[in-house]
């Protein structure tokens, strides 16, 4: 997250109700012009979109300005409160498996369940989406979801933006669920970007190193894989960097 997060200017577009986690998500949408960029869209969803929402909208804009995307979707999915504070269930929503860390952990199931059969038709109903052009983006904690949702067994979400994923959790059990995924099929049509600063913690970049290793070494046939590294920049400030990158490798 930047050093000092702030919850979006942005005011939530809507609310999107899940009867399995029991919670009202707060969606924030920026949208292109249907006048001057006519359908359908990729649409990116972003992780703790109260936080992130600001930054991937300028990140996006500045691509357009040079022409390195097409016209896009951005939603935000938030929670409308802060880190750590009640009501925000990132600890849940984000991690796969469950910790004795993080008593509510273990949600991201119900909560992919949620973003691919209730949020996505919805934005669907609202805004001429591209089906081939389902991607979804996070940091930190926010990017071990997008990567699980990225190793399931049919991915929903083709193009997986991941900013210095916390692959570190649960002993690395991300790792393995990549590594039966790939048991279970070599195939896996889609694009992963990984980035994260040059100086993030050497434990942070040492996980992403034991992905890309992983991911090199037993490659999935279809996926392709962009990683960068941004000198000087660490893991909170690095965000606008890897947003830019990331949507520039995904929607480019």
């Amino acid at each position: 997250m930047p050093t000092k997060p702030r919850i979006t200017r942005a005011a939530p577009a809507f609310l999107s109700r899940s009867a399995r986690t029991g919670t009202d998500y707060r969606i924030y949408v920026h949208a292109p012009d249907p006048a001057r960029s006519p359908g359908p869209w990729p649409a990116v969803l972003l992780m703790d979109g109260d936080f992130l929402f600001d930054f991937a909208v300028e990140a996006y804009l500045s691509l357009r300005r040079s022409r390195r995307v097409p016209p896009a979707v951005l939603v935000g999915v938030g929670y409308g409160a802060g880190f750590g504070k009640p009501g925000n269930f990132r600890g849940r929503d984000y991690t796969p498996t469950a910790s004795a860390m993080e008593p509510s952990s273990g949600g991201a199931g119900r909560f992919l369940d949620h973003l691919a059969g209730t949020l996505w038709p919805e934005l669907s109903r609202r805004y001429p989406l591209r089906e081939g052009g389902r991607a979804i983006a996070g940091h930190s904690v926010g990017s071990l979801f997008v990567l699980y949702a990225l190793f399931q067994r049919q991915p929903f979400f083709g193009l997986a933006l991941a900013s210095a994923p916390s692959i570190w959790w649960d002993d690395r059990s991300l790792l393995r669920l990549a590594a039966e995924r790939r048991s279970l099929s070599p195939t896996l049509d889609g694009r992963l970007y990984l980035g994260a600063g040059e100086d993030d913690t050497p434990s942070m970049l040492g996980d992403m190193a034991l992905l890309e290793g992983q991911l090199a070494e037993r490659p999935f046939r279809g996926l392709g894989v962009v990683s960068e590294r941004f000198p000087g920049r660490d893991h909170y400030d690095v965000v606008p960097s890897t947003l830019r990158g990331g949507m520039a490798a995904l929607l480019g």
